[in-house]
């Protein structure tokens, strides 16, 4: 009687037991592409000029060991400004690109959104990151204190 108790007691346990483990949440996986930095609040007085837009940016980071391509991946604020890697655009492992928020010409791991006014809320905003699929990939959030935020 004492054997056969302790076996359904032994099945009951592995039973429950296996239960809360498939119950567990999964850990989630790093993003391929992560938003690692965003400079919200340029230095300097807010005049709109040129090199104080480009001072605000967002950075992006590979995250993977191999080459990822950004075509149709996009960045967007709170309020529905939207940087948008509309062809090819490969980032080597590990790397990062600025996207700097007011004019230039796109070289090297400088990108530029062309904006005439800043996108990026000093008093606190998100910056998010989505995929050519618009699934959201990474996203940053900041209050209204400091300058940047490292996310």
């Amino acid at each position: 009687m004492n054997k056969r108790l302790i076996s359904i007691v032994s099945a009951l346990a592995i039973a429950v037991g296996g239960s809360l483990a498939a119950a567990a949440p999964a850990q989630a996986a790093t993003p391929p592409v992560m938003i690692t930095k965003v400079y919200y609040n340029s230095p300097g007085s807010d005049t709109g000029s040129n090199t104080s837009l480009n001072a605000e940016y967002v950075r992006l980071t590979n995250k993977r060991s191999t080459v990822i391509n950004l075509k149709g991946y996009y960045v967007r604020d709170k309020a529905g400004y939207v940087y948008s890697f509309t062809s090819d655009f490969k980032v080597a492992a590990g790397n990062s690109i600025l996207i700097h928020t007011g004019k230039g010409t796109n070289a090297g791991t400088h990108r530029y959104w062309g904006r005439s006014w800043y996108v990026w809320n000093n008093t606190g905003d998100t910056a998010y990151l989505r995929n050519s699929s618009g699934t959201l990939v990474d996203s940053c959030s900041w209050g209204s204190s400091g300058s940047y935020t490292n996310c």
